[in-house]
């Protein structure tokens, strides 16, 4: 792979790893990152750095000059639930953001553009597993605002002929994540209960098998015009993922549980008390929906048409990421 590529939200845990993996393929990889953005998960990887936000209008001249030359780009740059900022600003990144990119690589005449959406523009599954024809079913904001950003990067593909593929992410984990650290600290710390019985269904997708599929859908010509979703080997219950964790770090399975809808009741109260204030809710609905909603996925379109395969087996993965949460002194 000689050539070279774009990539946004470079620093970030997903798009790290990407910049990892092209590196390693020989691309010359530069990496969208904000100035006040930290880099430590790009700590020795060979990359150009490019200065911009997307949230800003500013970014289209900087997109501009950035692209000139760039073979592939890969939209990896997302709002993760951020609480504190307008509801507008995820619109902004996820929106208005995508489309400067996308109209700054059809100026450059880019030969592929991957844009990174996520399994949550499907909501909670009502007939797991999902596959890429399952409707949209935004939940919150996050949700909503991604659904746009693709129905965007969708339309200009057919209407401006631009290469390009959607790759929708299913729970993403690995060394460098902190989504999942609440869940390994709580069960490390003996503190974790169980909400409900524990019989939803959870998929996860390794950090490592997710930025290869990404790698795959700017390289195969199967896929250009395609919706993918990239996750892990199968899925299993909450309480098995429970269990499964308690194995990766050596530690006693948490029995103790409550029932689900009281304390999501709670977490609606705490939001609608603290978000006026602009303070950080102590508990979210959303937090609450982990132990209620199914989250599982059909992976066989990327398997077939782009020769994916997960490598990281579970139970691997998530002693790997146990171990990277210990030597960070994190739990």
């Amino acid at each position: 792979m000689a050539k070279t590529v774009f990539v946004t939200g470079a620093n970030g845990f997903t798009g790290s790893y990407v910049c990892k993996h092209l590196v390693q393929c020989g691309a010359h990889v530069r990496a969208l990152v904000r100035k006040t953005s930290k880099l430590d998960l790009l700590k020795n990887v060979d990359v150009e750095f490019v200065y911009g936000d997307l949230a800003n209008g500013a970014i289209a001249d900087t997109l501009a000059k950035s692209l000139k030359g760039v073979d592939a780009v890969y939209h990896i740059a997302a709002v993760y639930r951020t609480e504190g900022v307008p509801k507008k600003y995820f619109w902004d990144v996820h929106v208005e953001g995508t489309r400067h990119l996308l109209e700054a690589a059809k100026r450059a005449k880019v030969a592929r553009f991957v844009h990174c959406s996520t399994v949550g523009v499907q909501g909670e599954i009502k007939n797991p597993p999902a596959t890429e024809e399952t409707p949209y079913a935004p939940g919150d904001v996050y949700q909503e605002s991604k659904v746009d950003g693709e129905k965007l990067a969708r339309k200009f593909f057919e209407e401006h002929k631009l290469p390009g593929v959607i790759v929708r992410p299913v729970g993403i984990y690995g060394p460098g994540d902190t989504r999942f650290l609440k869940l390994f600290k709580f069960i490390h710390n003996g503190k974790f209960r169980m909400l409900g019985r524990g019989k939803v269904l959870y998929h996860l997708t390794h950090v490592d098998d997710l930025a290869r599929g990404i790698l795959l859908a700017g390289e195969k010509r199967e896929a250009l015009g395609e919706v993918f979703t990239i996750g892990g080997e199968g899925y299993l219950t909450l309480a098995e993922l429970v269990e499964r964790v308690a194995a990766a770090l050596n530690v006693p399975v948490p029995r103790k549980s409550f029932p689900v809808w009281p304390v999501w009741f709670a977490g609606l109260l705490c939001e609608i008390a603290c978000r006026p204030f602009g303070i950080e809710p102590p508990l979210y609905r959303r937090r609450v929906e982990f132990f209620s909603k199914d989250r599982a996925f059909d992976i066989s379109k990327a398997k077939r048409l782009l020769g994916y395969q997960p490598q990281v087996e579970l139970d691997a993965g998530l002693r790997s990421t146990a171990e990277w949460y210990r030597a960070q002194n994190l739990l």
